[in-house]
């Protein structure tokens, strides 16, 4: 298995095309393993000429689960989510810390790098604690860390707090209809998302890294302040009916950094569906272009 030591654990890598080509990596949102983004995803960029990396964060997938004592999660949660001071076992600033990491190993200096969801966060954080290791930023379907925007609607506030499954069906079925309610109504394919469940639980079922993951996000706080500095290059995409992080979340990521691009997609959720991955590619290659062109 491609392992990478970074950030002292371990995280599971795969490539696509030629290590000669623009890197371009790829950052999961909570809970979510590499194989999120799918080979014909990743192969529409290597058509563009790019390397891309996706990866395992920390606490999914095969990369390094990371031990903890016994951890009361909804108290946690709860007091975080009304404003609280809280401590989590780690940060997205570790979950950066890994992802640059993970290019060291690669022997790769400065790259693209693209996050969905909670990826959209590790990436700002990378773009604002290793601002040197990026040539350009697109946050997707994400948000700012401030509380004030990005509430997500209670129906998907109730997927994300949901108890995990407890079988192999169970979780299957759950999944399709979680994901009902996050990839909104236009775009949402029963088959498409049964397809991707038992992959997914096979390859990897941990609900307690979701757990700790959600936790380090609410405990990193806002990263408004640190956003409104950046010198990096910023593409943010979002959707119009995400529920889960909703328009605000990404209109508040493209008014804070410094000459951000905003799009905004119509029918899309908190999703990435097929149907737009030719606009989603041809706005990053274009993104990418205008720092090879130095515009």
């Amino acid at each position: 298995m491609p392992i990478a030591p970074a950030n002292g654990i371990e995280i599971y890598y795969e490539t696509f095309g030629e290590p000669d080509g623009e890197p371009l990596l790829l950052v999961n949102g909570l809970g979510s393993q590499c194989i999120s983004y799918e080979p014909d995803f990743c192969n529409a960029f290597v058509d563009r000429g790019f390397y891309v990396i996706r990866f395992d964060n920390r606490d999914v997938g095969l990369s390094t689960k990371i031990d903890t004592d016994q951890i009361d999660f909804p108290t946690l949660i709860g007091q975080a989510m009304a404003g609280e001071s809280v401590e989590a076992p780690y940060y997205l600033s570790d979950m950066a810390a890994d992802a640059v990491g993970l290019l060291d190993h690669l022997g790769i200096e400065r790259a693209h790098i693209v996050g969905m969801s909670m990826g959209g966060m590790i990436v700002q954080t990378i773009a604002i604690e290793h601002h040197e290791r990026v040539l350009t930023m697109t946050s997707i379907m994400s948000m700012t860390g401030d509380r004030d925007v990005a509430a997500p609607t209670p129906e998907a506030a109730a997927v994300l707090l949901a108890p995990p499954a407890t079988s192999r069906d169970e979780f299957i079925e759950n999944y399709v209809k979680q994901w009902e309610i996050l990839a909104g109504p236009v775009y949402f394919d029963d088959t498409r998302f049964r397809d991707r469940a038992g992959p997914a639980y096979d390859r990897c079922y941990f609900p307690a890294g979701t757990g700790r993951q959600l936790l380090g996000i609410l405990a990193s706080g806002s990263r408004s302040e640190r956003l409104r500095t950046l010198k990096v290059p910023t593409l943010v995409i979002h959707g119009k009916i995400d529920p889960l992080v909703t328009l605000s979340g990404g209109e508040r990521t493209a008014e804070v950094i410094p000459g951000a691009q905003l799009i905004v997609f119509d029918d899309m959720g908190h999703d990435l569906p097929p149907a737009l991955w030719p606009q989603y590619v041809e706005a990053i290659t274009n993104h990418a272009s205008s720092v090879r062109s130095g515009s």
